[in-house]
Order: C-alpha cells, then sequence, then structure tokens
C-alpha cells in the first residue's frame, strides 16, 4: 500500500513538472566578424641617395688637372677635373667672344647711326647731283656753241746775238670746241653720273633709318658669331668634368697623366640629406596592390634587426623581365637619414 502510494506521488510530481514548463526558442549566435588583414608585399632593392649621379667624361683623354677630392662638398658647376687640351680650346672661346662682341658693337653703331648717316647721303646726294646737272649743261655748250672762248699757245725758237732762244706765243679767239675737250667733257660726265648713282642708292638704303644692305650682312654676322661661342663652350664641356648639383663627392677613381675612357664612370655624386630604395625584383602580380603614398618599412643586411620607414613615391610604369619575371621598380624615400648609410647597400623592403 504504501508502495502504491509513493508511486501516486511521484507520477503526479512529473505531470506537473511537464505542464509548468514553456518551450522557449534557443537564440541564433551571429558569428563574429574577424577584421580584415593588411596586405603586405615584400621586394628586394638597392639603398641610394637622392639625387646621385655617377660622372665620366665624354670624350677620352689625358687628365691635366684634379680640383676637388672625395669626401669634398661641391657646388653645382664646380670642375672636379680637366683634360690636356683644354686650354686650346679656351682661346678658342676667347676669339669667338671678341668676333661676339665686335658683331654686336657693328650691328649696334649701324642702328645708332641711321638717322647722321641719312642726314649725310642726303647732302653727298644733293652734291652729286648739282656736279651731275653742272656736267651736262657743259657738255651740251661745247657741242652746241660756235664762239667757244680758246687759247692758242705756240713755242718757236729765234735766233739772235745771243744765240737761239725759245719763244712762247699766245692768242686768244673764239670758235667751235676742239674734240679732245668734247671727249674730256664726255668723260667727266660719266663719272659725275656713276657718283650720282652711288649716292642716290645709298640714300635709298639709309631713307629707311637703317641702312638696307648692312643690315642683313650684320645680322648674318652676329648669328655666326653666337654660334661659334656656343661651339666652343661645347667644346669646352668635353675637357672639364663639372657637378650637375651640389652635394657630396663620394669618390673619385683618377690620378693626373691617367689616360680616361670616355662614358667610363671615374666619380660619384651625391645629396646624401635624402634616401631612397629602388626595387629590383617587385613582380607584376604584386605592383597592382602598390599605390604611391603607401607606408613601408625597410630593413638593411647591413643592420640586422634594425628597421627604417619609408614611404612609397614613385612606380614605374613600365616593366622589365628580372630572373624569369616581369617586374616593376617601385621607388621608396626614407624618412629619415642615417649617417651609417652607404650607396648600393642590400635592402630588403615590406609595403603595406
Amino acid at each position: 500500500m504504501k508502495k502504491s502510494f509513493l508511486s501516486i506521488l511521484v507520477l503526479v510530481a512529473v505531470l506537473l513538472a511537464a505542464c509548468g514548463t514553456t518551450n522557449t526558442p534557443t537564440p541564433m549566435v551571429e558569428p563574429e566578424m574577424e577584421p580584415a588583414s593588411l596586405s603586405t608585399v615584400t621586394a628586394e632593392g638597392t639603398l641610394l641617395p637622392a639625387p646621385s649621379v655617377e660622372l665620366a667624361f665624354a670624350q677620352g683623354g689625358v687628365v691635366s688637372e684634379i680640383l676637388a677630392q672625395s669626401g669634398e662638398t661641391l657646388a653645382a658647376g664646380d670642375v672636379i677635373a680637366q683634360l690636356i687640351g683644354l686650354e686650346t680650346v679656351q682661346a678658342e672661346r676667347a676669339v669667338a667672344q671678341l668676333e661676339l662682341a665686335s658683331a654686336k658693337k657693328a650691328l649696334n653703331d649701324l642702328q645708332n647711326a641711321g638717322g647722321t648717316e641719312l642726314a649725310q647721303a642726303a647732302i653727298d646726294l644733293k652734291d652729286a647731283r648739282e656736279e651731275y646737272d653742272e656736267a651736262v649743261d657743259y657738255l651740251d655748250y661745247l657741242k652746241n656753241e660756235d664762239k667757244v672762248p680758246q687759247t692758242e699757245t705756240r713755242r718757236f725758237i729765234i735766233q739772235n746775238w745771243k744765240g737761239y732762244q725759245y719763244r712762247i706765243k699766245t692768242k686768244h679767239f673764239k670758235g667751235p670746241a676742239p674734240e679732245d675737250w668734247i671727249i674730256e667733257a664726255e668723260n667727266d660726265l660719266a663719272l659725275d653720273k656713276a657718283r650720282l648713282d652711288e649716292a642716290q642708292r645709298t640714300y635709298d638704303r639709309l631713307k629707311d633709318g637703317v641702312d638696307a644692305e648692312q643690315l642683313p650682312v650684320l645680322e648674318a654676322r652676329l648669328n655666326a658669331a653666337y654660334a661659334n661661342v656656343t661651339a666652343a663652350e661645347a667644346a669646352i664641356e668635353l675637357y672639364e668634368l663639372r657637378a650637375p648639383f651640389e652635394g657630396i663627392l663620394l669618390s673619385l677613381d683618377l690620378a693626373i697623366g691617367e689616360s680616361v675612357a670616355p662614358t667610363l664612370p671615374i666619380a660619384f655624386l651625391a645629396d646624401t640629406s635624402l634616401w631612397t630604395v629602388e626595387t629590383k625584383d617587385l613582380a607584376e602580380i604584386d605592383v597592382a596592390d602598390v599605390a604611391i603614398g603607401d607606408e613601408a618599412t625597410i630593413q638593411l643586411d647591413a643592420f640586422p634587426g634594425e628597421e627604417f620607414q619609408g614611404t612609397v613615391t614613385e612606380i614605374d610604369p613600365v616593366g622589365r623581365e628580372y630572373l624569369g619575371d616581369m617586374t616593376y621598380k617601385v621607388t621608396l624615400t626614407l624618412d629619415e637619414a642615417d649617417p651609417r648609410f652607404l650607396w648600393n647597400m642590400t635592402a630588403t623592403v615590406n609595403i603595406e
């Protein structure tokens, strides 16, 4: 009996528990989104000062003088070294510059003297025309006048108690002009006509203020002088090695009396206040992820464990094959220079 009563109580408790329970839906848990990870592009490169340049003579020759030393700071245009033969081309330049100055002066004198010369040309033309008119009138007079005053002088010998003596007898008369007078007058008229024509041409040249014939001649002379000076200065550049910009002469492999070959680098000039890294193996599948302004971490083999910061400042749009892959040069500018930096140090760049 007790057993049956206990079983009933257990059954009632189970039913009550079942009736008091409600079906609550299980809430859905949204999966958490992981932040997107930044991609990193890695490439090898070379450390370079910017700007930097390898210097060489444009022509071969023998070194005559060295005017700079390695480690020296040079200004733009400073001469580093010279070749034998420079004195000759310098003399040629001096001659060309003298001719240029002379050509400038001649043209300037012509332009400034136009008014004075024109006035004198007008006077000369007037005088020449008067002389020509007089010659015309005189020739016409000789040809048409029947009573031209003339003088005839005769010289003869007489004998008297003193012996033989010369006597001169002069006769004055009027008549047609002798033929030789007319011929001489015609010759004089021809000369006066030539002088008149020359005076007229001179006046015509100057009537616009500048000698119309001399002006193009002097302008051509001046242009030729400019060309000769330019050629002489270009020749001097072949005998001199100059710094193209301000910087430090990092290296100079040269000695007086040494023969140098054209275009063979013998000096290295750089501005070491700014440094860059140029990549050499950035593949085309990676360059698409790189943009100007991207930040980068730079490691140098010479300083293991150290990192330097930089920024992408240039992307070469022209690809070049390197070790079988098409690669693109990317230039990164370092944020700060380091006195330990040396030209052509090997670098590894990680571009974010």
